[in-house]
């Protein structure tokens, strides 16, 4: 959020968001719709793999051998990978050329990361359905008599590993051109925050390079077999466990300013801080990742747990300073009661809904994730269905839930014509994440009584706890209800993509909480600390309780999974 230097929230003096993007040139949109249509693309081949995984472990489809691997890999390559960092290039590209106002700059460079992904996404989509099945992490232990399957897997995610950091400096270049015109001095709080994602992204490339390359080289004969991917692996997933989550933070900023006109109360320093912090307390936490390793020291072990108290500092303050400024601003207008404020969102519109139900879920998976990485927990949970009960409040939640807000506000603005049937769009995410409790919360429940996360059939021929088909069935129908609530709003902006230019139709309400406020530095607001305090109430209270289940289950009942 840009800020002024006093404590009164205010709306940008440059034209809205949509203005900005609307008059951006039309390669440049080509480009944008190009990379979200791919991004979409890759986002309902993984939904579509996700659903037929779960109705596998409810048991209520039979898929067989290499099958069942074979649709969890799709699943996983498409989501996690492409759907996720096709749709970070496009938002950052896009972004970037709003902030400058003129489009983008090295403009060759963006399409020739464009070109790259896509043919990375490609490739990947090839392997994982002729090739042997290396899920997500694609790991070279799985295939160590097929080294076809490991060279063109790694070649896939080295292509989009590529186009990433091409996209990344073009992003760069689009930023920084206002300061070489002389049109700014500094960053604004948003420019800032574009331009850490950017380096962030060239990192994670970096990190993919260092994890692939050696599978490729292997392939070709070229290199020893990359006996340390497990290691490498561990690295490269700390930063794109989090680096979409910055990129999250970063849309409700944007997405907040545009919907409401508030700005921060806080200062454009403190946003800086808050996205330069990701770059100080993510990397140093990826320790967590590796208490699986046998031979991982007990001293490494009890720094990685101090260290992972500290993961979800930036991402809590970031939302701290979105509401606390919502908050003040429409205290400074009137409203009353703890939760009075929230009345004059605009609610009505489908993008603030994602958002809005995106923070319910934030919330609820950042509570389990703090129990996963925990030194005594990790080992009993990280290989049940623990991981993928509360990850999914994260992938679907959080992540694409706020993605597909900023598409429904930025297509229309490229030129794609009406956002389709908002009405509609707005009451999916509440169905998402009611879908989403019902499949977490069987599935947190199931990791913790030991179902294990990669085997399907968890009957073993009747010897199985009997709650654990029951909490299984649960987790397919809470597949299914998020799963067909996703999709139709995944229709909806694909629509919209697709639409050609129509008649403008009246915007939802835009809340303008800036006219005729008195002092905002004098009004109290105290929703954002006091969820924030709530949550790290909660996060130790499911900690302690998790353990004590697990310590009274049957040790026989605990673990019993495949890899990471």
């Amino acid at each position: 959020m840009d800020c002024i230097s006093t404590p009164v929230a205010t709306a940008d003096t440059r034209p809205r968001l949509t203005a900005r993007l609307a008059a951006l040139p039309r390669g440049d949109a080509s480009l944008f719709r190009l990379l979200f249509g791919a991004a979409l693309l890759a986002l309902a081949l993984g939904l579509a793999g996700g659903f037929v995984t779960a109705l596998a472990r409810a048991r209520a489809l039979n898929l067989f051998g290499d099958d069942a691997y074979r649709v969890l890999t799709l699943h996983g390559v498409s989501v996690f990978f492409y759907w996720l960092y096709l749709i970070q290039a496009a938002l950052l590209l896009v972004l970037a050329a709003a902030e400058n106002g003129r489009g983008l700059a090295l403009r060759p460079l963006a399409w020739l990361g464009a070109a790259l992904m896509l043919a990375g996404f490609a490739a990947s989509e090839w392997i994982s359905a002729i090739g042997t099945p290396l899920l997500y992490d694609g790991s070279p232990e799985l295939a160590v008599d097929d080294p076809r399957s490991v060279g063109v897997f790694a070649l896939g995610y080295l292509l989009l590993s590529a186009g990433l950091a091409a996209a990344a400096v073009s992003g760069i270049a689009t930023l920084l051109q206002p300061r070489r015109r002389g049109e700014a001095e500094a960053f604004s709080a948003i420019g800032f925050a574009l331009f850490a994602w950017a380096g962030f992204l060239i990192v994670s490339a970096i990190a993919a390079t260092n994890a692939f390359l050696p599978g490729l080289l292997w392939a070709l004969g070229a290199g020893p077999f990359p006996a340390d991917h497990g290691t490498e692996w561990h690295i490269l997933f700390h930063n794109l466990h989090y680096l979409p989550l910055m990129a999250t933070v970063l849309v409700w900023y944007v997405l907040t300013q545009h919907l409401t006109g508030v700005t921060s109360i806080h200062g454009a320093r403190l946003s800086k801080i808050v996205f330069a912090a990701y770059l100080v307390f993510v990397p140093p936490t990826s320790l967590y990742h590796m208490f699986l390793e046998p031979n991982l020291s007990e001293s490494v072990r009890v720094v990685g747990s101090l260290l992972s108290l500290f993961v979800s500092v930036p991402t809590l303050a970031a939302f701290a300073i979105i509401v606390s400024s919502l908050e003040a601003s429409a205290r400074a207008r009137g409203a009353t009661g703890l939760f009075g404020w929230m009345k004059g969102l605009p609610w009505r519109n489908p993008a603030m809904a994602n958002m809005g139900w995106a923070v319910v879920n934030m919330l609820v998976g950042i509570t389990f994730a703090f129990v996963l990485i925990q030194e005594k927990l990790a080992p009993m949970l990280s290989d049940t269905f623990f991981v993928p009960g509360y990850f999914h409040f994260f992938a679907v939640g959080v992540l694409t839930q706020t993605f597909l807000a900023a598409l429904m506000v930025i297509l229309p603005a490229l030129g794609g014509g009406a956002l389709w049937r908002p009405d509609l769009l707005r009451r999916m995410p509440a169905l998402v994440t009611l879908g989403l409790l019902i499949f977490g919360t069987a599935g947190i429940a199931a990791g913790v009584m030991g179902v294990p996360r990669r085997v399907f059939d968890v009957g073993y021929g009747g010897m199985a706890p009997a709650a654990w088909p029951v909490l299984m069935a649960l987790v397919g129908v809470g597949a299914t209800l998020f799963a067909v609530a996703l999709s139709v709003s995944v229709y909806g902006v694909v629509r919209t993509l697709l639409s050609r230019r129509a008649p403008a139709t009246a915007e939802s309400r835009r809340v303008d909480w800036t006219d005729g406020q008195r002092g905002v530095g004098a009004v109290p607001a105290w929703t954002g600390p006091l969820s924030v305090a709530v949550l790290i109430a909660t996060m130790y209270v499911a900690t302690i309780v998790a353990f004590e289940i697990i310590q009274s289950l049957p040790i026989v009942a605990i673990g019993g999974g495949h890899g990471h």
